[in-house]
């Protein structure tokens, strides 16, 4: 910022859904776009994760894209800031995400969910009516981001389909002041805390979820989540930082009449407090976010499955002034032997 059967139809379901592996379980987490509470994508496969339809390995890969172009404050889009706030004028993020899966028959689950980031970022800097617009500050970064372990259990009900979980988001990113302008008058300073691969932070992550089937080939998946840095490794007066707390709910109904195709539609909320910190943009970081996302799921053989999603901002309020995409999209394929 600063310079087949009704078993296999659920399984495939499931197989697809585990697909968003980036910032799975955050949120967004999905940690996409940092900076901004507009995280993404990193919401639409959040309530599918941890449902075990069937025990066994599931291998997944996914695509995702995120251009955060469109300036907004409160409820509204805008065109310009206030003399003394930084103006930004793009943050587009890329995540290829790798992800692990182990379901067994007792009801347990466990998910390892590794991101690559591909992210630029440009902005002008601190706004100033009275002179002209300056030349940009750019960056570009391409890295490992913070690693999440899952745990989940449905073995609640008789029926298993309530289920709880627990997990970890590891400081494995580079954070701090690890990556720089680029370009621009900014170029060799560091950008936000925020902005950077990783936050530093070890966070907990917990959550339920609720599945049930409602016939005619539809079901209906609930899925809420909390996650809170507990531990942050930027600890240093005048040099601290801690990620704002999130909290995420996800209502998704699906229709999949037979084992090939699928179709979702998912509404996902987003509430995110500020980030703390010296080295925080603490008045353009926090917010509420509420995203519809339409997605199809189809059978490539019988041991892999492809997503493909979109995602849509129907409603925001931001605090201060932040990038909001317009649009995210992903692509994933998953394999479960």
């Amino acid at each position: 910022m600063r310079p087949g059967s009704n078993n296999a139809i659920v399984g495939t379901a499931r197989r697809a859904c585990l697909l968003a592996c980036a910032l799975t379980l955050g949120l967004s987490g999905p940690q996409l776009a940092q900076a901004c509470v507009a995280c993404g994508c990193s919401l639409n496969s959040d309530a599918a994760v941890g449902y075990l339809a069937a025990p066994g390995w599931v291998l997944s890969l996914e695509y995702d894209y995120l251009p955060q172009q469109q300036l907004r404050s409160g409820t509204h889009a805008v065109s310009r800031v206030p003399d003394g706030v930084e103006l930004e004028q793009q943050t587009i993020s890329r995540y290829l995400s790798t992800g692990l899966s182990y379901g067994s028959a007792s009801g347990w689950d466990v998910s390892l969910l590794l991101p690559y980031l591909v992210r630029t970022h440009s902005t002008y800097g601190t706004f100033d009516s009275t002179a002209p617009l300056p030349a940009p500050s750019s960056s570009h970064s391409a890295s490992l981001g913070d690693l999440r372990l899952i745990g989940s259990y449905q073995g609640l009900l008789p029926t298993r389909n309530l289920g709880l979980q627990l997990g970890l988001k590891l400081p494995t990113g580079q954070y701090g002041s690890a990556v720089k302008f680029d370009t621009g008058p900014g170029a060799g300073t560091p950008l936000d805390a925020s902005l950077q691969p990783g936050t530093g932070s070890t966070d907990v992550i917990a959550g339920a979820y609720y599945h049930r089937q409602l016939g005619g080939g539809f079901d209906l998946l609930i899925n809420g989540q909390f996650q809170a840095a507990v531990r942050h490794r930027l600890d240093q007066p005048g040099n601290d930082y801690r990620p704002g707390n999130s909290t995420t709910l996800s209502v998704a109904t699906r229709y999949q009449r037979d084992s090939r195709y699928g179709f979702q539609l998912k509404v996902n909320l987003l509430h995110r407090a500020p980030d703390q910190g010296a080295l925080a943009d603490i008045q353009n970081t926090a917010g509420n976010i509420a995203y519809l996302s339409p997605g199809l799921t189809a059978r490539l053989t019988p041991l892999t499955s492809m997503v493909v999603f979109a995602q849509l901002p129907v409603y925001s309020n931001l605090y201060g002034y932040q990038l909001l995409p317009r649009w995210t999209a992903g692509i994933g394929v998953t394999y479960a032997p």
